[in-house]
């Protein structure tokens, strides 16, 4: 079987976590907190710590079992095959969603008169590519990929520094700690999407307890690196755009690539920003595809070629559904705060409880049993 070790587990997760975050981050956290938006990136993203660590506690008591299965054993073959069932559901349709938008972005942006269907085609075939090679390959390749993905951002960050506009950050805290709340609420689904595909790599993570040691400090280690690099995002647009623009606009990390120019030699840098953001994309897209796979195998038993195929087929079709962008958007922000969030939020803790509990009252029974006989 397949295995992905602790290094792999950290760059795999930050590149999936990293994913499209950092196009959107910027117009949501600071529509829902203002000028202290910038704020609520760390304390959103840190939601998904505890939700992590319950995850990885499983894997030493049900080794090479992703939650599926785990939870077919806890709550029954019925319940657990429901929860797959849903799963399947978000992961492969917003899977879809996120395969809609690569070609929503550079339609809108570098390549006009191209047709969307060139990019979905396009984004698919690499999926399916890295899909068919294996999650050990996927792993490999985030290994090449985020480190690339980080040092375009800096540089995207840095290279903007020079049209930043003093006192836009100005005054601090000017609304209270209420509406950097509610923009942390905002950003918790990015890290929930993240443990769609950790429910399923679960069962690809060795069980060691030194391994599991490295793997625990592997979340908190993704979770804060991704939300430094986030934060650092959201502050740089608002430093140069103010709050207001910033809100209006919702790939506003784009525009700042447009707007670089380093002594009238370096310009325009979006169009190689873009090829960087095509890899955080389809990292983000095959996790999905992953777990929708993933789903299939573990609820129906259905696996091989033409299943891969099938679901294939179905992301193309979801992406061909919304073909621009304001629709598109405000569907993906539905599914991540109606369907992802709450399934994730409720899913996670009460299989963790039970399992706790199970095992609980497992010693309690054996030490019954040693005490009788003793």
């Amino acid at each position: 079987m397949e295995r992905i070790s602790p290094h792999q587990f950290l760059t795999l997760g930050a590149a999936v976590l990293m994913g499209t975050t950092f196009l959107p981050i910027a117009s949501l956290v600071t529509g829902a907190g203002g000028r202290d938006g910038w704020m609520s990136v760390l304390p959103g993203f840190a939601v998904g710590i505890p939700y992590g660590l319950m995850i990885l506690s499983l894997v030493e008591q049900y080794p090479q079992q992703n939650l599926l299965q785990i939870s077919e054993i806890l709550f029954g073959k019925w319940i657990g095959k429901s929860l797959g069932f849903l799963y399947i559901l978000i992961t492969g349709y917003l899977g879809g969603l996120l395969l809609g938008q690569v070609g929503d972005i550079y339609q809108a942006s570098i390549m006009s008169l191209t047709p969307l269907g060139v990019f979905y085609i396009g984004g698919i075939l690499l999926v399916f590519f890295l899909i068919k090679a294996g999650i050990e390959v996927l792993a490999r390749f985030s290994e090449v990929i985020f480190p690339i993905i980080v040092v375009a951002l800096l540089l995207n960050i840095g290279l903007s520094i020079p049209r930043i506009e003093q006192g836009e950050l100005l005054p601090i805290l000017s609304e209270g700690i209420k509406p950097i709340l509610w923009g942390a609420f905002k950003v918790t689904p990015f890290v929930m999407t993240y443990m769609l595909f950790l429910v399923g790599a679960i069962a690809f993570l060795p069980s060691g307890k030194e391994e599991l040691s490295q793997l625990k400090k592997g979340v908190w280690r993704t979770i804060f690196l991704v939300g430094s690099l986030d934060t650092l995002v959201v502050l740089m647009q608002i430093l140069v755009f103010g709050p207001f623009e910033t809100v209006r606009m919702v790939y506003g990390l784009l525009v700042l690539g447009k707007m670089v120019d380093v002594s009238r030699t370096v310009a325009g840098v979006e169009s190689l920003f873009m090829g960087v953001w095509l890899g955080a994309a389809v990292m983000k897209i095959c996790s999905l595809f992953f777990a929708a796979i993933w789903g299939l195998e573990t609820v129906f038993g259905w696996k091989g070629l033409k299943w891969n195929l099938a679901m294939a087929v179905i992301f193309l079709g979801i992406a061909f559904r919304f073909v621009r962008g304001p629709s598109l958007i405000l569907e993906i922000g539905l599914v991540d705060d109606y369907l992802t969030l709450p399934f994730i939020s409720i899913w996670i803790p009460i299989l963790w409880g039970v399992s706790r509990w199970k095992k609980g009252a497992g010693v309690r029974r054996m030490g019954t049993q040693s005490g009788g006989k003793g």
